[in-house]
């Protein structure tokens, strides 16, 4: 891959006066991870008259008024929780180029190559030194640009990094203003413990460890072994025929609900969640039909709250739920329908009173480090490993990344710049409206091709 060349790199903070001291985080912000989750956006040859770099740190020193949360700095309290320090430090910003064209980047499916086109972090440097947010527009030989960004996940999630980027795109356009774009709420009230506190109501087993392998290394020598990432894409009717699968021969039973009550279809999500672990188990196989697997997946939990959280709110919004945990060989030798159900009874628990449960139980925790993983960071955790024979899954399907308009057109494409863990994954919404859906995901070298097999066999 050809090499990058930076040209600047300068900090762009707020154009005007913001609100100064120390913000308080919500649990649900404590134990997402303090690293940052890099993303590129890539733009096929607009003009490059166009791309006035200018005018993109202009406009977003304007959006850094009133998401002024993201120019600030973090600092550690005892227990592994966190603190922002709202002290106007500001957002990392850098032009680069390369000789490379975008086709040399094929997919960009995430490596090491796609990381490059995001600023890198110094994870050795203090806490209170690093920017929580930042950018690096690189501009290919062939006219092609992409812009890579890095956004600290403590701060925000994926639905308010988006709303963030595409408020930020409007204003560099020239459509919208500070005043006329949807307003953050920073306010982390929906989401704080009782006072006094309560304990949980729920048996939280999303944050005990998950199964290992019954056969073979352990999980330390898993977590070693050569990953790879692959983008696989699936049409509209490919989306169709693995749904009308997961909806075939299914009862109230397998749905987990009374005769009286008439269940919706199993979504998009849960069949295609169904559709992956039951692939990675065959993929995985160890001849051990016995083998427990369960997938973890991350649900936003704005609608479930009684009453709902505002779509404006700019904070972390979602927590982590598990499939209960079943075996390879039940998976592989039963319909879709038996996947799909597992995954609906892991999502469909996380109601407001169990969402208040898992608060209340992270604030009672004497140390929240031991929660905290990483999947697009190579900063040791002290978290369980989530790979082989489990899987972890997270939907962006919802997320409008395509609406990322800069004055140069929709981007071609949007995905992760890395997923540094075996068995991560995210179903996300393709470039196309066309209905079409990308899963990209990293497994062990070994498996993929397998997995890839399977994913593909009779859709």
């Amino acid at each position: 891959m050809a090499s990058i060349t930076i040209h600047s790199s300068s900090t762009v903070v707020p154009s005007h006066p913001t609100p100064t001291g120390a913000f308080s985080f919500s649990e649900c912000d404590q134990y997402r991870a303090w690293t940052h989750l890099p993303s590129v956006y890539v733009y096929k040859s607009p003009a490059a008259e166009v791309v006035a770099v200018e005018s993109l740190k202009t406009s977003l020193s304007q959006i850094l008024v009133p998401y002024y949360p993201l120019a600030g700095r973090l600092h550690w309290l005892p227990g592994g929780r966190l603190e922002l320090d709202c002290c106007a430090a500001g957002a990392l910003f850098v032009e680069a180029s390369t000789d490379a064209k975008l086709e040399d980047y094929g997919d960009f499916a995430p490596s090491d190559a796609v990381r490059e086109l995001v600023p890198s972090v110094d994870y050795n440097s203090s806490i209170e030194e690093l920017p929580l947010l930042l950018f690096q527009v690189t501009r290919f030989s062939c006219g092609g640009v992409v812009i890579g960004v890095a956004t600290c996940h403590t701060v925000v999630d994926g639905a308010s990094a988006v709303t963030f980027i595409n408020s930020w795109a409007s204003m560099a356009r020239g459509e919208k203003t500070v005043e006329t774009i949807l307003q953050p709420l920073h306010d982390r009230k929906f989401l704080m413990p009782e006072k006094p506190l309560r304990p949980p109501r729920f048996d939280h087993v999303e944050f005990t460890k998950p199964p290992p392998l019954i056969l073979g290394t352990s999980n330390p020598e898993e977590a070693n072994q050569e990953t790879t990432s692959a983008l696989l894409k699936l049409t509209k009717e490919q989306i169709e025929k693995l749904k009308k699968r997961a909806n075939s021969n299914v009862t109230n039973k397998t749905m987990g609900v009374g005769d009286e009550v008439q269940p919706r279809p199993y979504s998009r999500f849960e069949a295609i969640t169904g559709h992956m672990w039951v692939c990675a188990c065959k993929a995985r196989n160890t001849g051990e039909s016995r083998q427990p697997t369960i997938v973890r997946t991350p649900i936003d939990v704005r609608r479930r709250m009684k009453p709902p959280i505002p779509e404006n709110f700019s904070g972390n919004s979602s927590f982590v739920v598990l499939t209960p945990e079943c075996e390879f060989g039940e998976l592989m030798s039963q319909p879709l329908s038996y996947a799909a159900g597992k995954v609906r009874e892991g999502t469909w628990k996380m109601t407001g009173e169990y969402v208040q449960s898992v608060v209340d139980y992270l604030a009672g925790q004497d140390n929240i480090n031991w929660l905290r993983t990483s999947f697009h960071s190579k900063v040791p955790v002290q978290a369980s490993f989530w790979g082989n024979p489990n899987l972890s899954i997270g939907s962006w399907m919802s997320f409008p990344f395509y609406e990322a308009d800069f004055g140069w057109g929709r981007p071609s494409y949007f995905g992760p710049a890395t997923l540094n863990i075996d068995g991560k994954s995210y179903i996300m919404v393709g470039p196309s409206d066309d209905g079409s859906l990308i899963v990209a995901i990293r497994l062990q070298t070994r498996h993929m091709d397998d997995f890839k097999k399977y994913f593909y066999e009779d859709i």
